[in-house]
């Protein structure tokens, strides 16, 4: 299912220099910011050497001397290439640790994106939507109201912006458990409950980007709209099939006109959405198998239930739509809890009591210039021929 989700960009981060001068005064300490300097060659050592500039090191409850003396910028997924910028080093292990969590959400479209996924991969794709989710979720809540300078609006580590993130890891994760659902042929209760939780999933995640700016988040917003839709859709075709297998008959016709208005919707949006500009790829879910064959469900139950009615029922059809009050008890995505590696051995009090702050630089013009910001380049996920459905 290629261009089956969106994605926004891969945060950007200026090249940092770890050269700390005369502050480094031992072998040991200059050892440290050596690996720190070359994160493509020792990027397995960055994160836990880091760890030792933010993390207390002499038992106490004190602030580490080291945390606050390198400035860090970073780009914000739906702010463009203007970098924002803090002197703290766990903004810049914040900031890691979100790029970490997007690129587990970019792992899995890539994944859904093949012909002919296995089992095997759609666990994959699973699991790596659930450690997104655990990601942006240990970060929201431990990591980030340590900052001392707050997240500005829209910017990636403001609590409106991690929300989105986490409910749409759970959500998309979801959609995977109800392909596979689907494919198994499982109660169409199950299914419609699933569909249903999966949709205000959705829903929540736009309700929470509402008070952004649109040109920020315009794009996204509609992405998260029409897979609500799409869903509800999904809740109201198989709703009204267990209503049917239950002689609810003029029930299950309403349920399915409503379905029809909820996928008519969806295929409006899709629209909207190709042609909303914003930041992060287009996904073109109305060109998937997945999304077509719903259209056709809906249509065909919609006319069985037309002539059961007809012929055997004679239902009154309703003309409110049914409340759906469903509640999944199986299928439901939760985060994978994250925690961060242990701290590098390398890392001692020892170590740390030889960085000498009041050294500082030896000379203001021996600093290099500030580095630009450039963004990351990454590779097109080049379409597939769609199987229709995301197990094999």
């Amino acid at each position: 299912m290629a261009h089956w989700f969106h994605r926004n960009p891969l945060k950007a981060t200026a090249p940092v220099s770890f050269n700390f001068y005369g502050v480094a005064g031992s072998p040991a300490a200059n050892k440290i910011c050596k690996y720190l300097l070359a994160p493509a060659v020792c990027s397995c050592r960055e994160d836990v050497l880091l760890l030792g500039f933010i993390s207390s090191l002499d038992g106490t409850t004190q602030e580490n001397k080291m945390r606050f003396i390198q400035n860090f910028k970073w780009t914000d997924t739906l702010q463009g290439n203007v970098p924002s910028a803090q002197q703290d080093a766990l903004f810049e292990l914040a900031s890691m640790a979100f790029n970490v969590a997007l690129w587990n959400t970019k792992f899995a479209s890539r994944l859904a994106g093949k012909e002919n996924i296995t089992e095997a991969e759609a666990k994959d794709v699973h699991r790596s939507l659930k450690v997104a989710a655990g990601i942006f979720k240990a970060l929201k809540e431990v990591h980030v109201p340590r900052l001392i300078t707050p997240a500005e609006k829209g910017r990636d580590l403001e609590p409106r912006v991690m929300d989105a993130y986490i409910i749409q890891c759970q959500a998309e994760a979801q959609e995977v458990t109800i392909a596979r659902a689907i494919e198994l042929k499982h109660n169409a209760s199950l299914i419609a409950a699933l569909a249903f939780e999966t949709a205000n999933f959705y829903l929540r995640a736009d309700h929470t980007l509402n008070t952004l700016e649109p040109e920020c988040s315009s794009k996204w917003r509609k992405y998260l709209q029409l897979k609500q839709h799409f869903y509800m859709a999904y809740a109201y075709c198989y709703h009204g099939q267990t209503l049917l297998s239950s002689d609810k008959c003029g029930e299950a016709i309403r349920s399915l006109q409503e379905a029809e208005k909820c996928y008519s919707r969806a295929e409006a949006l899709c629209k909207d959405y190709r042609q909303t500009k914003g930041p992060g790829s287009t996904a073109k879910p109305s060109e998937q198998l997945f999304f077509l064959k719903l259209g056709g469900l809906i249509k065909n139950t919609l006319e069985k239930c037309q002539r059961e009615n007809g012929f055997i029922y004679f239902h009154k059809v309703p003309a409110e739509a049914p409340q759906l009050e469903l509640k999944a008890s199986y299928g439901l995505a939760e985060p994978v809890p994250f925690e961060l590696p242990p701290l590098s051995q390398q890392c001692t009090a020892e170590v740390y009591a030889t960085f000498d702050l009041t050294k500082g630089a030896r000379n203001d013009k021996a600093k290099p210039k500030e580095e630009e910001v450039k963004p990351v380049k990454e590779p097109d996920l080049k379409p597939q021929q769609d199987t229709g459905c995301i197990l094999s």
